[in-house]
């Protein structure tokens, strides 16, 4: 094929999906791999619960701080430098989370991963997208190697869920290993830090590829001065772009909406499981599981994507009916949010199951239709914009299915968002509408 003939300075398209894939399986690893233990580990460490949850929270604020400025970095400075910034800041935060005893160094170490999530959030994908469209231009079809980026990322977040939870235990049995290791470090390290410090190794590997394989397209050389200027200005540009642009617009509502659906699932689905099995332990295990195989299903319907966009007639339709699924799935798991019965529990799996499969096959129709309605030097913003209002609407809907009755009523309201996302999506976009590139 022609694509294996291009020279190494402009990677033809599956070389692009290639690197592309891998740097999502890189960039996703490490926090697969801190899911299973993180908690348990603060907790080992001293820390209560209320202070795990703020450190969370300190998180998930540097995030949502930082998500547009990173986003507008990125369109000035270039997406590989800003990648290689994330993976180093991670590098050093997943060290101080593995290895710190006091909670300002757990505290600085959880604002150094928020800050690093905000660097990396959109950047790979938009660098891909960049060297597609430089290779065959504009209507470079995007949708296949998007899909397969977030099976990657899937992949990633499952394996290293199931590779993170085994690693303490293989470490915490009789060989004493994992005794012998906190002694030789005096508590630095336990079998918990194991695998966030393997993390870290993987962010190590992470910075390495990206400065030896991510080769860009050209763009303006930029200076200090030019980056002090241009990011606010991108930043702006972005914000704007929602407003006036109808299909946009379409794609930030979902994205609040599917943020919605994930709190309430991240919130009530662990007691649920407690629930179930009659055991913190035990229902602890069953979550991890359950996450794991939503994993999958989301990994399968990302892998699915451009067939639902091929069988629906369109990317608008196939977000339509992948939406749609979504919802079905949440209500499944509303209507036996009440009951363990064994009939329940299965039809809860499969709601939750059908909920990450929708999602996975949502998404990239979603990306590969905002990106054809935006410009390079705004499409690390835009990205980043989508992410914010994600984590907007997940952190309010949090407090409000927080407050409400355990039972039905959460899920139900939850599915009823779900599906009015994907009835934004009935009508589509005017065929010959002009991407905002070219306004």
């Amino acid at each position: 094929m022609t694509e294996l003939r291009e020279p190494p300075e402009a990677p033809g398209i599956w070389t692009a999906r290639r690197r592309y894939v891998t740097v999502c399986a890189l960039l996703w690893l490490p926090p697969g791999l801190g899911m299973a233990s993180m908690v348990l580990l603060f907790s080992e460490r001293g820390m209560s619960l209320a202070a795990v949850a703020g450190l969370f929270a300190a998180h998930s604020l540097t995030v949502a701080a930082l998500e547009l400025p990173t986003g507008g970095l990125s369109d000035v400075l270039g997406r590989r430098p800003v990648l290689a910034m994330a993976g180093a800041l991670s590098v050093v935060a997943f060290a101080l989370v593995g290895l710190g005893t006091t909670a300002w160094v757990l505290t600085a170490g959880t604002v150094l991963m928020g800050a690093a999530r905000a660097l990396a959030s959109g950047t790979a994908e938009a660098w891909y997208v960049d060297t597609v469209q430089a290779h065959s231009g504009p209507d470079a079809e995007l949708r296949t190697g998007l899909a397969r980026g977030g099976s990657a990322t899937s992949a990633a977040l499952a394996a290293g869920l199931l590779l993170g939870g085994a690693l303490p235990w293989l470490f915490g049995t009789g060989t004493g290993l994992g005794a012998r290791l906190s002694e030789a470090t005096s508590g630095a390290m336990l079998p918990l830090s194991v695998p966030v410090l393997l993390g870290a190794a993987v962010r190590v590997v992470f910075v390495c590829y990206v400065l030896t394989a991510l080769r860009e397209p050209p763009r303006p050389p930029a200076t200090l001065r030019s980056v002090l200027r241009g990011v606010p200005v991108t930043v702006l540009g972005g914000l704007r772009l929602g407003g006036r642009d109808a299909l946009v617009r379409r794609v930030l509502l979902t994205a609040a909406a599917v943020g919605s659906a994930l709190a309430v699932i991240e919130l009530l689905m662990p007691g649920r499981t407690v629930a179930l099995t009659g055991a913190s332990g035990s229902g602890a295990m069953a979550y991890a599981a359950l996450s794991c195989a939503g994993f999958v299903c989301g990994g399968v319907g990302s892998h699915l994507a451009p067939l639902a966009a091929r069988v629906a007639g369109s990317g608008e339709r196939a977000m339509l009916v992948c939406l749609g699924g979504c919802a079905g799935g949440v209500l499944l798991l509303g209507v036996t949010a009440s009951t363990t019965h064994l009939l329940a529990t299965a039809l809860a799996v499969v709601g939750f199951c059908l909920f990450y499969l929708g999602i996975g096959a949502a998404s990239p129709n979603e990306k590969d239709l905002l990106h054809r309605r935006v410009p390079s030097t705004q499409r690390a913003t835009a990205l980043s914009v989508q992410s914010l209002a994600l984590q907007l609407a997940a952190a309010v809907t949090g407090l409000v299915a927080g407050a409400l009755r355990p039972g039905p009523l959460p899920w139900l309201l939850t599915s009823t968002v779900l599906l009015s996302g994907a009835l934004l999506w009935r009508r589509r976009a005017g065929e010959r509408a002009a991407r905002v590139a070219g306004v």
